[in-house]
């Protein structure tokens, strides 16, 4: 997959030894059993109980994390020397905030009730902010008598490198310093092996009756309906003891950006409320995992494992959104341009060329005992690095940007014809260079992702069948680009290559024995005759016969794939099927997205409907109308909702942006800037969707605002505002 190392749920926990691919995979254990939130800002996040705690009662998992390094491990309130009661707990409207409603238990002492539970409620509300966690306790004393109430707040700092978090285990680590640096603040340090110093450092406020290395305490004297305020802040990176900003001012300030950034942007409305709910918490989530880079906006994968430079998933995620915020495409083209890799590095399976997989930050990447500091082992991201460069084109228009980036696609399209074609065969494949490297380089790639009929694993070089598609898509965009950059004999000799491309690829990838393209072609150059939602990729590339993009069409819609949620991986024939898999069996939103896409590509807009539908009530029946990186791949059941999968991400990038994709293949929707014109060509709306309200869309220099809603059997337009010339049109 896009964002992950494979990683099947039951991961065992590991000797120190040598990192094998299983030493990436994500544990399951289990915690204190407390719900979690995740907060986030640029590179901090944190993952946070429903209580605002992290770590209780064993939560090994949770933190608050920057730059792959968890610099707090441990925040727990204590009232009365006991765990509050957690009332209710809930992201406010914003998703900027954790907002906690607590109570005290029943207090005894020496066997007498001395405080009855419910007599102080506690407003407990968290957020993350410029590398800082930051909370706001309000106490407030609802019962007749006067009380006063210890309350503790015990804190520490264990700096794990996220890796260490996920499960691996380390015979060596550095050593953490605590030190009181004044009556209301700790400063942390932890010098690495890698021979950095990491700081993070804890303020409170008011100044606390005694305050320690790890924990704080305050004696609170509450009158009857009686209120007072305690404020935490941990800082990461901080050097110093000296006062971060307060609370509300760094709210303000977010609150701020949203509004700046809503402004600034499309906007999209459903008058179906449910609907409209998925829409806005994918636009939210969308927003909570962008962070601002040098480069730009650039969508980190998901939280909590993947919040960092990823190629593939950004890449993807770019173009699922290119028609609601073109700035994240332009963001994330330009940092993975700064990190295309410039020489051969066996470690990191990086050639000249070749886009970024994974960047990490932390001690462990530093020190190289993960191979995953600046990592190039995924096949896909650079011709997928060509055809987002070419869809930004058309969607902006902005051919100065085009002049910018034009060097990192030709080396690029270099790459995809010198190294990333290793035997000349025209074909893309991958094998990486060392044991330490993913052994599957494609978006599904777990260990066990490319197999054979017999359920036998394929060896490789392997040369999987949706990255050539990609790669006949990135000559196609790229012969575009390089017309307009006015080189007319560079464009038609990748129209050549991409034409010639097609050719060999029906021949040798078609498989009619399954009815279907191949999953890949081994190392042999055998056919992988597996069928897969892989090849249903190939529709969205334009490179498919148009009677075998029908038959897959069909096929990826019969009961064998679609459960009913959505399209499996693979369908529940193949002898690897197992529904409860990461890749062999499992449903994937970005996958059935970027299927939905190819079904507009080749005029199927009638089987975007069930695609979209089962998303849709999947979404409707998840925690907070959240889409999850992958769920369980079982038969939908009357009466029953989607089973999740353990680990999954969520939010996570490519599923936030999978029903806005597919609502743009729902409509047709084409933006071709040069034209200021907007198309939409056969839109379709079903019953589930109801109006559609669409403001601010750009195409140029010029932005529309409009209305879609059914009548009779047809979609008409209602253009409310238009400016700059743009022109919506129906086709």
């Amino acid at each position: 997959m896009g964002s992950a190392h494979s990683r099947e749920a039951d991961a065992r926990k590991h000797e120190d030894h040598e990192p094998e691919e299983e030493d990436f995979l994500i544990s399951s254990s289990n915690g204190s059993g407390r719900a979690h939130e995740i907060l986030k800002h640029d590179d901090a996040f944190a993952v946070i109980d429903t209580h605002g705690d992290i770590g209780a009662f064993g939560d090994r998992g949770n933190g608050f994390f920057h730059n792959d390094t968890r610099y707090l491990s441990r925040l727990e309130l204590l009232v009365a020397h006991n765990a509050p009661l957690l009332l209710g707990s809930a992201l406010d409207a914003t998703d900027l905030q954790l907002c906690a409603d607590l109570t005290n238990p029943d207090v005894y002492a020496e066997g007498a009730l001395v405080l009855r539970k419910d007599a102080i409620h506690i407003y407990r509300t968290s957020y993350v902010r410029d590398n800082a966690i930051r909370q706001r306790l309000h106490f407030t004393n609802h019962s007749s008598e006067d009380v006063k109430l210890a309350v503790s707040l015990v804190f520490d700092c264990d700096f794990s490198d996220i890796f260490e978090v996920r499960g691996m285990r380390r015979e060596k680590r550095g050593t953490v310093n605590r030190q009181i640096q004044s009556s209301q603040s700790v400063i942390y340090a932890y010098k690495g092996l890698d021979n950095v110093v990491r700081r993070t450092t804890v303020h409170l406020d008011p100044e606390p009756v005694s305050l320690g290395e790890t924990a704080a305490l305050y004696y609170l004297h509450l009158a009857p309906k009686q209120s007072a305020k305690l404020y935490f802040a941990a800082v990461a990176e901080s050097r110093h003891a000296a006062k971060p900003c307060s609370y509300v001012k760094g709210l303000r300030d977010a609150h701020r950006t949203l509004r700046r950034a809503e402004h600034e942007t499309t906007s999209v409305s459903v008058s179906n409320s449910e609907l409209d709910a998925v829409i806005k918490r994918a636009t939210s989530d969308l927003r909570l995992l962008t962070t601002s880079t040098e480069d730009g906006p650039y969508p980190y994968a998901g939280t909590p494992w993947y919040s960092t430079t990823f190629g593939r998933d950004a890449l993807i995620t770019a173009l699922q959104v290119l028609w609601l915020d073109p700035g994240m495409a332009r963001g994330v083209l330009r940092r993975l341009a700064r990190f295309q890799a410039q020489s051969h590095d066996a470690d990191a399976d990086a050639q000249p060329g070749k886009i970024l997989h994974e960047m990490r930050k932390g001690e462990m990447a530093a020190l190289r005992e993960i191979p995953f500091g600046r990592y190039y082992g995924s096949v896909d991201s650079t011709p997928l690095f060509v055809l987002v460069a070419g869809a930004y084109l058309q969607a902006t228009d902005d051919r100065d940007f085009l002049v910018e980036i034009w060097p990192a696609v030709q080396r690029a399209l270099e790459w995809i014809d010198g190294p990333g074609d290793p035997d000349g065969d025209g074909f893309i494949e991958y094998a990486r260079e060392t044991d330490s490297g993913l052994s599957n380089q494609g978006w599904k790639d777990s260990q066990d992702a490319v197999f054979h009929r017999d359920g036998s694993l394929a060896k490789g070089p392997i040369a999987l069948v949706e990255v050539q598609a990609y790669v006949y898509a990135a000559k196609v965009w790229a012969a575009r680009m390089a017309n307009e950059l006015g080189d007319v004999a560079r464009a038609e000799s990748l129209l050549q290559q991409a034409e010639a491309l097609r050719v060999k690829f029906e021949r040798d990838f078609w498989c009619e024995d399954i009815g279907c393209y191949a999953l890949a072609l081994d190392g042999e150059k055998k056919q992988v005759a597996v069928r897969s939602s892989n090849a249903a990729h190939l529709l969205f590339t334009g490179i498919a016969g148009p009677e075998r993009a029908a038959r897959i069409a069909e096929q990826v819609l019969s009961p064998n794939f679609f459960s009913g949620w959505g399209i499996r991986t693979i369908p529940a024939s193949e002898i690897r099927y197992n529904p409860m898999s990461y890749h062999n069996g499992s449903i994937w939103p970005h996958d059935n997205a970027i299927i939905a896409a190819g079904f507009a590509q080749y005029g199927l807009c009638d089987l975007i409907q069930p695609v979209f539908e089962g998303l849709l009530d999947a979404a409707l029946r998840m925690d907070q109308q959240r889409l999850p990186e992958l769920f369980c791949g079982f038969r939908r059941r009357a009466g029953r909702s989607p089973i999740l999968y353990p680990v999954a991400c969520a939010p996570q990038a490519w599923a936030s942006g999978s029903m806005l994709h597919i609502l743009s293949s729902l409509l047709g929707l084409r933006i071709d800037a040069a034209s200021r014109t907007i198309t939409l060509k056969s839109p379709r709306l079903p019953a589930s969707v109801g109006a559609i309200t669409i403001r601010r869309l750009r195409a140029g220099g010029g932005s529309a605002d409009f209305v879609l809603k059914k009548k009779y059997r047809s979609v008409i337009a209602d253009v409310t505002d238009s400016r700059g010339g743009a022109k919506v049109i129906m086709a």
